[in-house]
């Protein structure tokens, strides 16, 4: 029987997600997995990242990769240096980038080996900046961050699925199926408790791949969504 694999934010941790998928869920074509968003910023591949998602994807693996804030942050960034307009000697600053720098966009250059954002090359970018925003199943929706259920459709509200850190979830408002999430890193213990307890209207994925010397985080996880097996890979990008 076909499997349907959850992971959440990879950051930048290559080594991370090919242990992941390789070792602990090895996925036949007929399996789908899933991903979260925010495959790029503050680990040390970024580039990598992408191109082992992107790589599954060519190789006809049943890939969905929805869309995180920080592929938000690298689009609008690399936009934004490519209409800016030099005055003389003088170019203008590209604001974007400075805040995206300083939230692990630096790493992801890094990983690209430039320090010049127009030299990204365009398929990368093209390639998340069309990533969908969430994913209706039979008894999950998926989703970056989360949902806007303050107004009548929650799937009018595109940034908030990228950006939100706090809502409460109203679950008629998406057929009474769980929302599951990342975005806000939360301690696996918290994690292991909302897979088990069906009471819990959400599931965060996230448990802060990048943030290894933390404990009860440090680890990049995937969710079966049939048996709601987890299954647990420790960072080894940044040991």
């Amino acid at each position: 029987m076909s499997k349907q694999w959850v992971i959440p934010d990879i950051h930048g941790c290559s080594r991370s997600l090919r242990s992941l998928v390789e070792t602990h869920i090895v996925p036949s074509k007929t399996d789908r997995i899933y991903f979260l968003g925010d495959y790029v910023d503050r680990g040390p591949d970024s580039k990598g990242v992408l191109d082992y998602v992107m790589g599954l994807q060519e190789q006809g693996y049943n890939i969905v990769a929805l869309k995180g804030n920080h592929e938000e942050f690298f689009v609008k960034s690399w936009d934004e240096e490519k209409e800016l307009k030099s005055f003389l000697v003088f170019k203008q600053a590209n604001k974007s980038k400075i805040q995206w720098l300083r939230h692990g966009g630096k790493e992801a250059m890094q990983s690209f080996g430039t320090e010049n954002l127009a030299d990204i090359p365009s398929t990368y970018i093209e390639w998340m900046r069309n990533l969908p925003l969430y994913v209706e199943l039979d008894k999950f929706v998926l989703v970056h961050a989360g949902l806007n259920f303050d107004i009548v459709n929650p799937y009018e509200d595109t940034q908030t699925m990228l950006w939100v850190r706090e809502f409460k979830v109203r679950s008629y408002k998406i057929g009474y199926r769980r929302l599951i999430h990342g975005h806000v890193p939360v301690s696996l213990d918290f994690i292991d408790l909302t897979v088990k307890s069906s009471s819990y209207p959400f599931i965060d994925l996230d448990n802060g791949c990048y943030m290894h010397n933390r404990a009860g985080f440090g680890n990049l996880l995937a969710l079966e969504l049939g048996s709601l097996e987890l299954k647990v890979q420790p960072n080894i990008d940044m040991e």
